[in-house]
């Protein structure tokens, strides 16, 4: 089924590049929810696991919540209280930043980082369904997406 269909898009669109970004919102509320419904079974939510990735990729070392919210997926999110979540299920500790007593560092728990190993499992069985499309095609479709973000800054 394509776009047309899925939205039940009683007309053509006005050109391919409106019938591409539609495309491209649609399918990303789509994975969003298939993402979420996932992440859901472990307790967490997408905003939640977007903050847990970033401070594994700086583990062992802490971050800041600026740092987070400039690596932020979706920067429209409160990293602060996203954080305090975390911070209530002991996936994250905070702890006060040496270089500035006014920031509060943020370091990935033993806990989190087991969470994340679980996510990763169930998120590698979940993608292999995506392995039926062609590696040109996926590749050709990033490349689209990367020229699209460079073409209007």
């Amino acid at each position: 089924m394509g776009i047309a269909e899925d939205i039940k898009q009683g007309k053509d669109f006005k050109s391919s590049y409106e019938k591409l970004i539609v495309n491209i919102l649609y399918t990303n509320g789509w994975l969003l929810d298939k993402q979420n419904k996932l992440l859901k079974t472990f307790g967490i939510t997408s905003p939640q696991y977007n903050v847990m990735r970033i401070l594994r990729g700086q583990y062992p070392k802490p971050c800041t919540v600026n740092t987070i919210i400039e690596r932020m997926l979706d920067r429209m999110s409160n990293a602060s209280r996203i954080v305090d979540r975390l911070e209530t299920k002991r996936l994250v500790e905070r702890t006060i930043c040496e270089s500035d007593r006014r920031a509060k560092d943020v370091l990935i728990t033993a806990k989190g980082l087991k969470v994340l190993e679980q996510v990763d499992e169930a998120l590698a069985c979940w993608m292999k369904g995506f392995e039926g499309i062609d590696i040109q095609s996926v590749e050709g479709a990033s490349e689209v997406l990367d020229a699209m973000r460079a073409s209007i800054e």
